[in-house]
């Protein structure tokens, strides 16, 4: 067993609170979740709709991924939250199905809440699994 890595990945969004983009501990990686924030202008305001949040926030997740050297090949779990539970999920869904191979995809949670850092619609964390 090796001990856990802290990673900050260059070019990923800033953090909105004190914590790493993802933890590695033998060769699972639990990526924090991730905000529809401009990974390039954290002042950006936020895209507007579920849809346009989602494809923002699965697109910072992959390129957390990429930093760590994984991809959404091997996410094997999912948190989805939202604060507009039944007029959100599913457009959400929409797009989120839209990122992974129909016969491949993660076990996930979906969840409502009261709200989210930054005024957010979404959140999504993933935990991913490196290959032996």
């Amino acid at each position: 067993m090796t001990g856990p890595r802290f990673l900050m990945i260059p070019g990923a969004p800033a953090p909105v609170a004190p914590f790493s983009h993802a933890v590695e501990v033998d060769g699972w990686v639990f990526v924090t979740g991730q905000m529809p924030t401009d990974p390039n202008d954290d002042a950006a305001p936020l895209p507007e709709g579920i849809a346009a949040q989602t494809r923002r926030v699965m697109d910072n997740l992959v390129l957390v991924l990429n930093g760590v050297g994984v991809g959404l090949a091997h996410v094997v779990a999912a948190r989805v939250f939202l604060t507009q539970f039944e007029r959100d999920y599913a457009p959400m869904n929409e797009v989120y199905r839209s990122y992974f191979p129909a016969d491949r995809l993660p076990a996930r949670t979906c969840v409502g809440v009261t709200a989210l850092a930054r005024g957010a619609l979404v959140e999504i964390d993933f935990v991913a699994r490196r290959q032996a």
